[in-house]
């Protein structure tokens, strides 16, 4: 069965830190293009960043760009998005997802990936 898992949300402070991961089971993300989105309450989802399956390409959203760094570690099948200066509109439930059909992630977009994580849930609040 083919998973992810995401981890490391939590309550943190404006002007914060947190590091989500992602985790793959079932299947190696060596050729997956990967994906971060994120949902806010009474919103809808959004693109926050993605990064090609070598890892050398990585795309931000404005909204994040300068703030967030999206990683990967093939050999841990694990995924990164280290996220600082927090802001409480940052708050939301994160999603990863992986899109098979491209290693690529320029065009990426949710209905492109074919396996989502369940979420992790971040509140940036003081």
């Amino acid at each position: 069965q083919l998973q992810l898992v995401e981890s490391g949300g939590g309550l943190v402070q404006p002007g914060g830190s947190l590091r989500l991961s992602c985790a793959a089971s079932g299947f190696t993300l060596d050729y997956y293009a990967i994906g971060w989105f994120r949902q806010a309450p009474g919103k809808e989802r959004e693109r926050v960043s993605c990064i090609g399956s070598s890892g050398g390409t990585t795309l931000y959203e404005d909204s994040v760009k300068g703030r967030f760094t999206i990683s990967r570690d093939n050999a841990k099948n694990t995924v990164y998005l280290q996220m600082n200066s927090l802001k409480p509109e940052d708050t939301a439930v994160y999603y990863c997802a992986a899109q098979s059909w491209s290693g690529y992630c320029p065009g990426y977009d949710q209905n492109g990936m074919d396996v989502w994580g369940k979420g992790t849930l971040v509140t940036v609040s003081s």
